[in-house]
């Protein structure tokens, strides 16, 4: 009998598994499918601190993107640290705003992790206006870039464009990569707690004891724990209603389009245009597209973004795939000459009011919440799960979960 079992193997569910192994509980994660075979493996991996209002959202971002340099900076199994020879990190303590920005990219920790920087610009004064505002707002490390300057950090960037925003902690991970990296060290690395993965396995309901959750029922039978964490993502209100819980989690569906491998390094760091923050927080159901372009270690560059509430429908949409390839030749003109040779959609676990659900649920003991975070999943994993973890053995939290209580929506405001 596990102390934990955590439903869902993405990102998420990973670093919920891996923190609580850490702690030194025994934990089993089960998913239906494969390990990152839903939302995380439709991700782009961005680890994102430019994109947040200031709140408790951008308060989980900034400990997050520390614990991720953490876990690229930790020595792989086998002993030496992970990393090209000569990168630098900063410790990734506590600390505060500033913490973990680093001189050169950290690279590697099992997972292609690039510290390489996020580049926010602006088509007009109006708008640069508006980024440097937030970027104050913010209160994190961030350069104010004028429009003669943009070529320094991006040779390639199409001209005209009035400035941007340059945020040194953007970074950026291949999110199959880090949920399975996760998995894999929590499964080999503690003594005292031990992790076990079930793929192919479907929660069906939940085993009750008392006045609490005891475990899980699935397809192939019950997993009894002292706790069950729902890290269903674009699922978890399905999941949570089984337990007789209301949390509103919707499908937001986006397309990301995947180009040829490029000789060189012609983008530098993760470039997207004002209107991506804009988008992140609009609460419309319809279409809403925004460039955002980034090369990979691999050579291919990633294309997105786009958002529409449209269920679960997974119908290829060839009018956004090409809106998308328009905006991305937009900002970088140099980008005509290469061919896309793949296009994938993916489902943002949306909620009304752009929190994350994090914490025990206080309709149901012994259901604990860790889903709803829509596009930001893959960077505000490592806080979710620390804080989940220390929420399961009884530690008070390191941030504030009031916010994301899983109690906070009314039926009829969702």
């Amino acid at each position: 009998m596990p102390d934990v079992v955590v439903v869902g193997a993405g990102v998420v569910g990973a670093a919920c598994a891996y923190y609580a192994a850490r702690a030194g509980l025994d934990v089993v994660v089960v998913d239906r499918g494969a390990v990152a075979g839903g939302t995380t493996g439709a991700g782009e991996g961005n680890i994102l601190v430019s994109d947040k209002e200031p709140g408790p959202e951008l308060d989980l971002a900034l400990l997050s993107n520390r614990l991720w340099r953490d876990l690229a900076g930790a020595a792989p199994e086998g002993g030496a640290r992970n990393g090209a020879p000569g990168d630098e990190r900063v410790d990734a303590g506590p600390g505060g705003a500033g913490a973990g920005v680093v001189d050169r990219p950290v690279t590697g920790g099992g997972f292609e992790f690039e510290a390489k920087g996020g580049l926010v610009v602006a088509e007009t004064d109006e708008i640069l206006a508006a980024l440097t505002d937030l970027a104050g707002k913010q209160g994190v490390e961030h350069v104010a870039v004028a429009a003669g300057e943009l070529g320094d950090y991006e040779p390639h960037l199409a001209k005209g464009l009035a400035g941007g925003v340059f945020y040194p902690q953007d970074a950026q991970v291949q999110p199959m990569l880090a949920a399975a990296s996760l998995i894999r060290r929590g499964a080999e690395r503690f003594g005292r707690g031990a992790l076990m993965l079930r793929t192919g396995v479907t929660v069906t309901g939940f085993v009750t004891g008392g006045d609490r959750i005891a475990g899980v029922t699935t397809d192939h039978g019950d997993i009894l724990a002292g706790a069950v964490v729902n890290a269903a993502g674009t699922w978890g209100g399905e999941l949570a209603a089984l337990a007789g819980a209301h949390v509103p989690i919707l499908p937001r569906r986006g397309f990301v389009l995947v180009t040829e491998p490029l000789a060189g390094p012609l983008i530098r760091h993760k470039v997207y245009t004002a209107a991506y923050v804009t988008a992140v927080a609009s609460d419309s159901e319809g279409l809403q597209t925004s460039a955002v372009v980034e090369s990979t270690p691999a050579g291919p560059v990633l294309i997105g973004a786009s958002r529409e509430r449209v269920g679960f429908d997974r119908t290829m949409s060839v009018p956004v795939l090409e809106r998308l390839a328009r905006q991305a030749v937009e900002l970088f003109p140099a980008l005509a000459a290469y061919r896309v040779i793949r296009a994938y959609c993916g489902f943002r676990p949306y909620c009304p009011d752009h929190l994350p659900v994090i914490g025990e649920d206080p309709r149901v003991r012994g259901l604990y919440h860790a889903c709803g975070h829509e596009g930001a999943g893959i960077g505000l994993a490592p806080a979710t799960g620390h804080l989940i973890a220390q929420l399961l053995i009884g530690l008070g939290p390191d941030l504030d979960l009031t916010p994301f209580r899983p109690d906070r929506f009314t039926r009829e405001a969702s």
